[in-house]
Order: structure tokens, then sequence, then C-alpha cells
């Protein structure tokens, strides 16, 4: 019995011993392939067109009497009124936006004669669903000047650039689902063709990010703005990782 025992007790250190360096080389192992991953990209692509425009159309009208100055402003509009429906542009859906009226002597601060007293500046806003239709009636304004309507340099109503068209793409929640299928799709590709080329198995997801939609220009030059372009792309980039196993 006294001999035993020490053999025994000797015996279960033993298998002890044995677990315990099983558990750890095995949980080591586990921690081994856990940091075994592959970060990877996914892009999807949309050409796509605006499909809202917004065109503040700025003029002035200057006289040294006001009921005159305020006659001018109303024949431009008249004008501008006729220059869009000529262009098949809804006049239903311009809004008269901005009048400002400047009484030059007021100006303390005039230096010599005061040319005409009165200034008057009216902003025109053009919201349209049919933006090919504005961006063709954009460029013929010289049709404005030839009537006789004098067009404002000044920054349009509500900040946009005046007598300059803003394009919108509205329509991106549209395009959400089939764009991040893709590019979810396109990632897992090039997963799966770095785990082939490193002679391993491609693993479960590790972490994923949807990434941001941008939109931006077609034409991507220098100093090219997306809201001045008709035509767009829309893009999202997905970043996944992958586990890779031995």
């Amino acid at each position: 019995m006294t001999i035993e025992k020490p053999v025994t007790s000797a015996l279960l250190v033993a298998i002890g011993l044995t677990l315990g360096g099983w558990f750890v080389g095995h949980g080591f192992m586990r921690g081994r392939m856990a940091d075994r991953f592959v970060t990877v990209k996914g892009v999807s692509e949309r050409d796509v067109e605006a499909d809202v425009a917004l065109w503040p159309i700025r003029f002035i009208a200057t006289a040294d009497q006001l009921p005159r100055a305020q006659a001018e402003i109303a024949r431009s509009v008249a004008q501008v009124y006729a220059f869009l429906g000529r262009n098949g542009i809804d006049t239903a859906a311009v809004e008269l936006q901005g009048l400002e009226v400047t009484d030059a002597l007021a100006n303390t601060f005039r230096d010599g004669p005061v040319a005409s007293r009165y200034v008057i500046t009216q902003t025109a806003m053009v919201r349209s669903d049919s933006p090919a239709l504005v961006l063709s009636a954009s460029q013929k304004m010289g049709e404005l000047v030839e009537a006789g309507v004098v067009l404002s340099s000044q920054s349009g109503y509500g900040g946009y650039g005046a007598n300059v068209p803003t394009f919108l793409f509205t329509r991106l929640n549209d395009l959400k689902p089939d764009m991040i299928a893709e590019a979810t799709a396109n990632a897992r590709a090039a997963a799966e063709q770095f785990a082939s080329d490193s002679r391993s198995d491609l693993g479960g997801i590790r972490r994923a990010n949807q990434g941001v939609f941008v939109i931006l220009p077609r034409d991507q030059a220098r100093g090219a703005m997306e809201d001045s372009q008709l035509f767009k792309v829309v893009r999202v980039v997905s970043t996944v990782e992958y586990f890779l196993n031995e």
C-alpha cells in the first residue's frame, strides 16, 4: 500500500501534464489559425443619369425711378418664362425667389455720381425632373441676352451658382441591394483566388465593412464637379476579411 500510492500519484500527474500539454498545444494551434486571414476589397459601379435638375436663373434691372425698374424686371420675368416654355420646360415648376431691391443713394459708402439709383435682382428657380431638357436650354441662354434680359453673375439664391444648372441623382436606394451583393461577390472571388494561390482553404468571414456609396462625375478630369454633369458613376467598395484554413 505504501508503494502503490506514490506510483498512482505520479501516474495522475503524468496524465495531467499530458492533457495540459494537449490543451495548450491545441489552443495555440487554434490561435494561430485564427490569425490567418486575408483582407480583400470588392468594387461595384453603375453608370447613372441625373433625374433632377436645379437651375437658378438670376437677372437684374436698373433705373432711376423705382416703377421703371419694376416694369423692367417684370418684362425680364416674362421673357424668362417664355424662353423656358419654348425649350420644353414646365413653367409650373418655376418659382420666383430672392427678390432684392437696392437704392444706390442709400449706400453711404458710394463714391461719385450714381448712374442708376434703383437696382432690382430676381431669381427664377427651375426644378425639373427632365435634366436633359434643362441642360439643352442652359446652352441657349444667349437667347435671353438677345431678348434684353440682363443676367447677373452673382451667386444664385439658396447658394446655387447663378445661371448654372445643378444635376442630382436621387435614386441611390434603388441601386444599393444589387450593388452590395455584387461588391461582396467580387470580394469573395478575390479571396478565393488568394486562398488558391497560397494553397489554403477559404474559411468564413472574420469581419466585413459594407463601404460608403459615392457619386462621382462620369468624366473624372481635374476640377470636374459631380453636380455639374448630367451623367455620373455610383461606386461602392466593400472590405471583407476571410479566415484561411490550412
